[in-house]
Formats: structure tokens, C-alpha cells, sequence
């Protein structure tokens, strides 16, 4: 029995590690949940996994659920960043699942590292940010960090058995988002709705946003770099539309491996949990017949600008790849709201970082203060220039 801390429980791979533990309950137990807001949701899954211990956002939802007793209520309820990385930590545990959405994952996901804790990893922002600091901890405990996005479970399981010193580049694939076929004069008047409707996966609304900019694929790149020890300049990012190929490796006699299934994320989430077991998961088997065939083609930077900011933060360095993630996510939480357009989310992240004059941060102390500079100056450049809202926006015909 494999007992887990998940952080994230109510978002959309939270949802899917409590479905996945449904369905093995002879072989994993929940034993802290870390959540937001989402009380609701949080009290369903309280009432049937029973956690010992609850994190949630704030006082105000501690208070929330508090509020709501019911049986098998945790014995305690905790919230906040400290609530966050005692869940993260607790004793008993033996592997956290870091699924939160965003930066606020940085500090559990240390935590968890410095309690020896195994790691099975959803929350790229923390190695985005702090790469060098987590891998290095990662080292000193002797932890194991398990990849759960699709794209880096991908390449773990084809490294498995294989030199790591015979690596020549990693390909990593990206849907292209709902926008991929757009004329660039459609990309003006794009909507939130019509942002978080990805062709392909179902995500939360943040991942969403990223892979429709294609800036949740600039940020894979750098989790690969540190994942991986790699190079930036050996990852290469391919679109492949049909996301059935989830990533490859090209060694350096020139053989190319690929990990391939469905678009399904209870599968690496399956293999990082079960790792180095494999779980007998409902699936239905891949129509490779019917696929009719697999096209990739080069990104266009031009029209998805967020990847070449974040492939440049990513090879300046040092503080550029925190202050690239702090902007980001300040832009899609502003787009989400209506106060900023599509189109203002790149221009939000590029002038920050002009903004913003490159350290090598030491210590998590340094990288938090320039993750609440940039915030801040994110923040001021979109209230400059769209005050209140964002400029009106033409509806599609």
C-alpha cells in the first residue's frame, strides 16, 4: 500500500489521481489532500477518501469547511502556503503528487523534497523557477522525481533501459492548441471560452490558456532541460496535431524513440504512481488502422510568440525563465477575467522581461522577490494600458 499527499486535488489531474486511486484502492491510500477554493468539491472527496490532513487556500475556506462537519472529517485543517507544505511533508507519507496550477506549487513541491519524499510531478512551474535549487535538494535526499505530464513521462519511459551519455536531442510535441489554423486577423478576437476549448486534451483553464499560446510548450522545454540534464539547445518542439505521439528521443546513431497512445492523462499518471509497475487501466486499445496518419510540422514563432519569449528566457537564465512565468501567469489570469485580449498576453510577458535586468538568484528568498516584482510590474503594464478591462472585442461572424 502506497500512501499518498496529493497537492491539487481539486484540479483537473487532481480529479484524475483520486479516480485513478479509486479504482486501485488495494494499492494506494490518501492521506493529505491540498486544495484551493473549490470547498464543494473538496467535501465530496474528503467524505470518500477520509484524509488525515486537509490544506485548503485561505482562513476563510479552512473556516468554510470547517463549518460543514460531517463524518470522517480530517483531524486537521490547515490552509496557506505553510498548510500547503505540512501536507506535503506529513511522516507517513510515500509519495506526494504535486499537481497544483502555477508557482504557488514552488514551496510544497521543496517541502516534499526535503521530507524525502518520492515525487510524482504535474506542477512544471516549480522546475521552470527553481530548477537548479530542486534538483539539487532532489539530490542531497536521494528523492526520485516521476514526470506526470504527458510529454516528459514520455521521454522517462523511453530512457528507460538506454545510455543517458548516447542522447542527441529529446522532441517534444505540442497539439498546436485550438489556434494552430487561424489566419493571424482571427487571432485578434479570440475569447476565453473559445481559448479553453483545447482539440485535444481536457485541462484546467491556466494549462488550457498556455497550450493555446503555445507557451505551456516553452515551459516543457525547460522542465525537460532540468528533468533530463540537457542542453536547451537538445530539445527540439515539433506540432504534431494528432497528439498521439507524446514525445521521442533521437539517440546518436540516429535511432528515434516514441512513446505513443491516446491523449489520456490517467496513463502517465498511472506510470508515475505505479512506477516501475504498470497498472491494468480500462483503456481501449489505440486504432493505429484507423489514425489514417501522423503529420508534424515546425512552430510558428510569429504567430505564437509566448514560445520564442520562453525559449529566450529559458536561454538567458538565471532569474529570466521566474520572471517569464511570473508575467504569464499575471497575463492569463487577467485574460480570463476580460481585462486583457488574447493578444495582450505575449506583450505583457515581453515587456517584463525587457523590464527586468538578469541575476542568478540565490536561494528560494531571491527567486520568490523577483516572482513578486514581476507580478507587480506585469500587473501595472496591464493596468496602463487596458485600466479597468480589455479593449472591446469584435465578435466572431
Amino acid at each position: 500500500m502506497k500512501n499518498l499527499s496529493l497537492l491539487g486535488s481539486t484540479g483537473s489531474v487532481g480529479r484524475q489521481v483520486l479516480k485513478l486511486v479509486q479504482q486501485f484502492e488495494d494499492q494506494f491510500r490518501i492521506i493529505g489532500l491540498s486544495a484551493g477554493k473549490n470547498i464543494q468539491l473538496l467535501r465530496e472527496q474528503i467524505l470518500y477518501f477520509k484524509p488525515r490532513v486537509v490544506s485548503v487556500a485561505s482562513r476563510k475556506e479552512a473556516a468554510e469547511l470547517t463549518a460543514a462537519g460531517f463524518p470522517g472529517f480530517p483531524s486537521k485543517i490547515l490552509w496557506g502556503d505553510e498548510g500547503h507544505q505540512e501536507v506535503a511533508a506529513l511522516p507517513d507519507v510515500d509519495m506526494v503528487v504535486s499537481a497544483m496550477v502555477g508557482a504557488i506549487g514552488l514551496r510544497p513541491t521543496l517541502a516534499a523534497i526535503k521530507a524525502g519524499k518520492t515525487i510524482a510531478l504535474a506542477n512544471k512551474e516549480p522546475l521552470v523557477m527553481a530548477g537548479a535549487l530542486i534538483m539539487e535538494e532532489a539530490r542531497r535526499q536521494a528523492v526520485t522525481i516521476l514526470p506526470v505530464d504527458s510529454e516528459h513521462s514520455a521521454i522517462f519511459q523511453v530512457l528507460q533501459g538506454q545510455q543517458r551519455s548516447r542522447l542527441k536531442r529529446i522532441i517534444l510535441t505540442a497539439s498546436g492548441g485550438p489556434f494552430r489554423d487561424y489566419p493571424p486577423e482571427a487571432m485578434k478576437r479570440i475569447t476565453g471560452p473559445e481559448a479553453v476549448n483545447h482539440p485535444r486534451w481536457k485541462m484546467g483553464p491556466k494549462i488550457s490558456i498556455d497550450s493555446a499560446t503555445l507557451m505551456n510548450k516553452g515551459l516543457e522545454v525547460m522542465e525537460a532541460q532540468w528533468l533530463f540534464g540537457v542542453s536547451l539547445d537538445q530539445v527540439t518542439v515539433v506540432i504534431h496535431p494528432q497528439s498521439i505521439i507524446h514525445s521521442m528521443v533521437e539517440f546518436q546513431d540516429g535511432s528515434i524513440l516514441a512513446q505513443i497512445g491516446k491523449p489520456d492523462m490517467m496513463i502517465p499518471i498511472a506510470y508515475a504512481l505505479s512506477y516501475p509497475d504498470r497498472l491494468p487501466l480500462t483503456q481501449t486499445s489505440l486504432d493505429l488502422i484507423g489514425l489514417g496518419g501522423l503529420t508534424f510540422f515546425e512552430p510558428d514563432l510569429k504567430k505564437f510568440p509566448c514560445l520564442g519569449l520562453a525559449l529566450e528566457a529559458g536561454r538567458q537564465g538565471g532569474s529570466m525563465p521566474v520572471v517569464l512565468n511570473a508575467a504569464n501567469e499575471t497575463a492569463v489570469s487577467s485574460f480570463l477575467k476580460g481585462n486583457l485580449p488574447y493578444q495582450g498576453i505575449p506583450a505583457v510577458i515581453e515587456d517584463t522581461m525587457e523590464k527586468h535586468q538578469r541575476s542568478t538568484p540565490n536561494g528560494l528568498e531571491e527567486i520568490l522577490a523577483i516572482d513578486r516584482w514581476a507580478r507587480k510590474q506585469a500587473g501595472a503594464w496591464i493596468a496602463g494600458n487596458y485600466g479597468s478591462g480589455a479593449r472591446p472585442v469584435e465578435k466572431r461572424k
